[in-house]
């Protein structure tokens, strides 16, 4: 049972006869003569039960209910009406009464009203408390849901990693049988190419150790003002040579109307390396192309964009299947000879500056790979020079 009980009537006599009934039932109660002396006792000692007259000077009953709602809705608020006012009571109960009773006060009926407000209060109470226990239960099956991601993640890595590093010793392996070879019968020739091999292999996993550094870390973009064509100048010139020994031509193409935008220049760097080497890879693959690998490296306004770039080749291309799994973990289609890293901290990179990365590639016809970054207008913050 509610300990505290608030009796709102503006006659003494109904206040004193019907206190001591109140308290017979248990309730300590609580006398107001008036609407604002009720709401005055009401925020100190905030009882889950009002019992108001309706009629009352001054403040009148549906005031003293429309405020009590406002401040605390849960509370139960019982109205007291005499005969004649149905009209009234039946507004009180529109403004959300929980119950009425009309003078001359019945015992009985009083004892059905104030059950079923405790009533009410007791189911309302058990719904908080379920609800709260829900959530509680929510937020811990969450977790153990977030952890058992956290584990499949960590074993895909795992995996993942582990092909990666198997097909890098198996590179070494490899040398090394050649080197041994090339000792064994003093042929210069297999000393240089199984060294060759081993070297190849040793810049692997240099490679892959900083692949995995930066994408497991995280790293806001170190933002600067800068000149959007510079990235595929720098990587042009990089690969340039790179490519003509591999027979593969590489060109730019650049749009001299772009102006300076915000972008972290070592990254986006980064990205068009990564796409440039692909491509080349992809135009050396002897099974699938035609004629001489083409490559070119592009930077152009998007609209609604700062900067587009695009990497465009006419290697061996890729199938729907294999398009849609490029920026998984450790993903890779150059068998022994790749990591799957690479994409993946493309994306990463480009997903940190807030632009959009997508592929469109036709199996035996090339690949076009296409990088969008927003325009940011003023200097950025943390991370931002």
């Amino acid at each position: 049972m509610t300990e505290k009980i608030l009796l709102v009537d503006d006659e003494e006599g109904i206040r004193t006869v019907l206190g001591i009934t109140l308290a017979d039932y248990g309730y300590e109660v609580l006398k107001a003569g008036s609407g604002e002396e009720a709401l005055r006792l009401f925020r100190e000692q905030k009882p889950a039960i009002v019992l108001t007259d309706i009629k009352m000077p001054g403040m009148d009953g549906i005031q003293v209910l429309r405020k009590i709602k406002e401040e605390r809705p849960d509370t139960e608020v019982i109205m007291i009406t005499g005969h004649g006012a149905m009209e009234l009571a039946i507004q009180s109960l529109k403004c959300d009464a929980t119950d009425f009773i009309t003078k001359p006060i019945n015992d009985d009926a009083l004892e059905i009203a104030l059950k079923r407000a405790n009533e009410k209060i007791f189911l309302k109470s058990k719904m908080k408390e379920y609800t709260e226990n829900l959530e509680r239960l929510v937020e811990e099956k969450t977790q153990e849901l977030l952890g058992a991601e956290r584990l499949v993640a960590v074993g895909q890595t795992v995996a993942g990693l582990a092909h990666a590093i198997k097909n890098v010793v198996s590179g070494l392996k490899g040398g090394a049988f050649v080197v041994e070879k090339g000792i064994e019968f003093d042929n210069q020739k297999y000393l240089s190419q199984g060294w060759e091999m081993v070297k190849g292999n040793l810049d692997k996993i240099g490679n892959m150790t900083l692949d995995l550094l930066n994408y497991s870390k995280d790293r806001t973009p170190e933002y600067q003002l800068c000149d959007l064509n510079q990235p595929v100048r720098e990587v042009f010139d990089l690969m340039f040579q790179e490519a003509e020994r591999r027979g593969v031509t590489l060109e730019k193409s650049l749009d001299e109307r772009l102006p300076e935008g915000w972008l972290d220049p070592e990254g986006i760097h980064r990205c068009i390396l990564n796409l440039v080497s692909n491509a080349i890879d992809a135009c050396t693959d002897i099974s699938c192309i035609h004629g001489k690998g083409h490559v070119i490296v592009k930077a152009l306004k998007a609209d609604g964009w700062a900067v587009e770039y695009r990497v465009i080749d006419n290697g061996c291309g890729m199938d729907i299947e294999t398009e849609t799994k490029i920026f998984e973990q450790f993903f890779s289609t150059k068998g022994s000879g790749g990591t799957g890293l690479g994409l993946m901290i493309t994306k990463k990179i480009i997903d940190e500056h807030g632009g959009f990365i997508e592929c469109e590639s036709e199996k035996g016809k090339g690949t076009t790979f296409i990088i969008r970054l927003p325009e940011k207008e003023n200097l950025p913050g943390p991370g931002a020079r």
